[in-house]
């Protein structure tokens, strides 16, 4: 098989790159290790940025997220008993973030690259990735209990953390920062209405604790709870004693109902530098992680492959390399940006220890803070608005890579 950009991995980063590759009239062909039905099903992030929102719009795949997204103009944090609310709307210039799951993102993108005629090879494991130092990338992957090849002009390693595009870097060639914390989230997926209409946050001090939902029929819970613990070991009983005591609130009460799901997620931060190898380039969970708090996941991967599909069309337009060669480094600005907020909520939000009482009081003071005064609540909710993409499917954004949230330090003297 033979195609312009070969892709490893559909889940949104890779089918919003094929996407917008066909957009520009590019070719490709997208390889999956699962099953059409699997990856349909998978329930993951929800959040979508004010940007990413008006990108799916612009390039004809939201009309499902207009009419069952759930818009978010703010969100409320709660401690020591209080409730604060970040209002991004207001703060910064009436921008919207949606609820919509990342599943509903791929069902939209799958069903529109169906109707647009695109490759993609469901239950087609890559094995293997040669021929990058020759610039002839060729995908080996097996597919109806054959081995195939596929050869590519590009190639984009959309395959998450665990994937193989990642490992295929040189040594000497990439450098890994990483941060795994001493704590992990329980999601709770619940069939009950949300009890309420935006996101709510708990610095609680029993542990982190957040309410949200994916639908007006459906709520998402998370706790915070130890690294050692399993989902076996919170029963129904003990999920619900847990979240009352830590969202619950004077007038205020967290709906209950059947539970659907309970899933584990250990928290990690993590960053591949550089994000591509000659013609590899690295998109989303393979290049990068972040915690959770923030709802950064998703959306990095879309911006990432805006730069990405940007810098396809001047090559095969052009023939010239200079924009694939700035890849790595566009991305990266946008994503140690997202990389600082995500690790700074976590610190002030979690309990990252329940035996020392100067942390918690240091914790309450920022959240204090962060919540009263107006410069401060302006730049996290810049944050949680999401980061302006840099992309030509947005020709009226402000072309930032990130947030500059700060302006130049004006000398004192002189």
């Amino acid at each position: 098989m033979r195609t312009q950009v070969g892709i490893i991995g559909a889940g949104p980063a890779g089918l919003m790159l094929s996407h917008l590759l066909h957009l520009h009239g590019i070719d490709s062909v997208i390889i999956e290790a699962r099953s059409r039905e699997y990856v349909r099903g998978r329930v993951r992030a929800g959040v979508i940025d004010s940007d990413v929102a008006g990108l799916f719009r612009g390039t004809g795949v939201g009309d499902r997220m207009d009419r069952e997204g759930l818009p978010q103009e703010q969100m409320e944090i709660r401690f020591d008993g209080k409730r604060r609310f970040i209002n991004w709307f207001e703060l910064v210039d009436g921008r919207r973030n949606v609820i919509y799951g990342q599943q509903e993102v791929v069902k939209d993108l799958l069903d529109r690259r169906s109707r647009d005629g695109a490759a993609i090879l469901f239950d087609a494991e890559a094995v293997r990735i040669d021929g990058l130092e020759e610039d002839r990338p060729t995908i080996i992957f097996r597919h109806g209990g054959e081995e195939r090849s596929l050869r590519c002009d590009l190639l984009a390693a959309c395959d998450g953390f665990h994937g193989i595009g990642r490992g295929r870097i040189p040594d000497g060639h990439v450098s890994i920062f990483e941060r795994q914390y001493p704590f992990a989230w329980l999601g709770i997926l619940v069939q009950a209405p949300p009890s309420s209409d935006w996101l709510v946050t708990c610095a609680h001090e029993r542990g982190y604790a957040m309410h949200s939902m994916r639908s007006p029929e459906v709520s998402r819970n998370y706790i915070q709870i130890p690294l050692s613990d399993a989902p076996d070991d919170w029963s129904d009983d003990r999920v619900w004693s847990e979240l009352h005591a830590r969202i619950d609130i004077d007038g205020w009460t967290l709906n209950e109902g059947p539970i659907r799901e309970k899933a584990k997620f250990d928290l990690r931060s993590f960053v591949c530098e550089p994000m591509q190898y000659r013609r590899l380039f690295l998109a989303g969970d393979s290049a990068h992680v972040v915690p959770p708090t923030g709802g950064r996941g998703m959306n990095q991967a879309i911006a990432d492959v805006c730069v990405l599909a940007d810098a396809a069309r001047d090559f095969f337009r052009t023939g010239s390399e200079e924009s694939l060669n700035r890849y790595s480094s566009v991305c990266l600005a946008r994503v140690w940006h997202s990389q600082q907020f995500t690790a700074s909520q976590t610190q002030m939000l979690q309990r990252h220890s329940f035996d020392d009482p100067y942390l918690r009081k240091q914790q309450l003071a920022q959240l204090e803070y962060v919540t009263t005064n107006r410069a401060a609540a302006t730049s996290l909710a810049q944050c949680y608005a999401g980061a302006r993409l840099k992309t030509s499917f947005l020709p009226d954004s402000e072309g930032q890579e990130y947030p500059r949230i700060c302006e130049p330090p004006r000398p004192i003297f002189g």
